[in-house]
């Protein structure tokens, strides 16, 4: 059965929610922009060891940390890997050669491959007739974003467009996996993988990229860095903690939904973006797509009716 809305978020959630959208668009941005100048294992290490550190000085062992990070270092490994590590390496690269709209766009198919995977995974979150049709649809607008590529004239490779789907995906193992630290306090969770993760990428980083040997990147990569570490990430988890506890799971996924117009508008004021008329006609599709998976639109339905 599709799940009913949870209660009209509050005006503090809608706040919330648009500051959200807002950092999390603005990872596209920030990303297109430093990883122009560090490459995609550095930045990816960078990003989450700042984060990371920033977090460790905001909790100062509160919530019982460090006996729990030692207790369960192998689960945050992994969670570490599937929603930190992995996704945010393959955006970055796919972001050498696609801007931070078209890349947040790819990425909103989340919640499509959550549910697909939980439908597997898991015993009781089965997809309903119309999550379904929801996935269905957010499947071909996926199709419809990554056409273009297949044409021997495209401009973008295939391939950067498949690596932000690949991370889409990976964030859909780390939802049904992340159920297990359901019972922990939330930034706990946060800074155990991004911990994790900070530690996973460091022989990446070290081994691949021998950051030593490159050049001192530029005032505004730097900037972007920092932003991207301290703001898109640390205190964005922060803030998604927040609206679970304001609004729930259910409003807090509308986040999806702001997204891909923050990275959009970002990239078109600042970076020059132009993206066609296929590129809006995924998003809408992709976007009534997530709106049937979360249940909205059958619900004004049924109340209509």
């Amino acid at each position: 059965m599709t799940a009913a809305p949870s209660a009209r978020p509050s005006a503090l959630a809608w706040t919330l929610l648009v500051l959200l959208g807002f950092l999390w668009g603005g990872s596209f941005f920030f990303g297109r922009i430093a990883v122009l100048e560090i490459p995609p294992f550095t930045l990816v290490f960078l990003r989450l060891g700042l984060a990371a550190l920033a977090l460790h000085i905001y909790l100062r062992g509160r919530h019982d940390l460090y006996r729990t990070l030692t207790a369960r270092y192998r689960e945050f490994i992994l969670m570490g890997f599937i929603n930190n590590a992995l996704p945010h390496t393959l955006i970055f690269f796919g972001q050498t050669q696609i801007g931070a709209g078209l890349a947040s766009i790819l990425n909103a198919t989340t919640p499509i491959w959550t549910v697909i995977i939980a439908n597997y995974w898991t015993a009781d979150e089965k997809l309903s007739a119309g999550e379904l049709a929801g996935c269905l649809t957010g499947l071909v607008g996926t199709a419809i974003l990554i056409g273009p590529s297949l044409s021997s004239s495209a401009s973008i490779p295939l391939w950067a467009l498949i690596l932000p789907i690949g991370a889409a995906i990976s964030y859909g193992f780390a939802a049904t996996y992340g159920k297990r630290f359901r019972g922990l306090a939330a930034p706990v969770t946060a800074t155990g993988q991004l911990t994790a993760s900070s530690l996973i990428m460091l022989p990446a980083a070290f081994f691949y990229d021998q950051p030593w040997s490159l050049p001192i990147p530029s005032t505004e990569a730097i900037a972007a860095v920092i932003i991207l570490a301290l703001l898109s990430t640390a205190f964005a988890y922060l803030i998604f903690f927040r609206i679970l506890a304001l609004a729930g799971a259910t409003n807090a996924s509308l986040v999806t939904l702001l997204v891909p117009p923050s990275a959009i508008l970002l990239g078109a004021l600042f970076l020059h973006e132009r993206l066609g008329w296929t590129v809006f006609a995924g998003m809408g599709v992709i976007a009534l797509g997530l709106l049937m998976l979360d249940g909205r639109i059958f619900a004004l339905r049924m109340r209509a009716a």
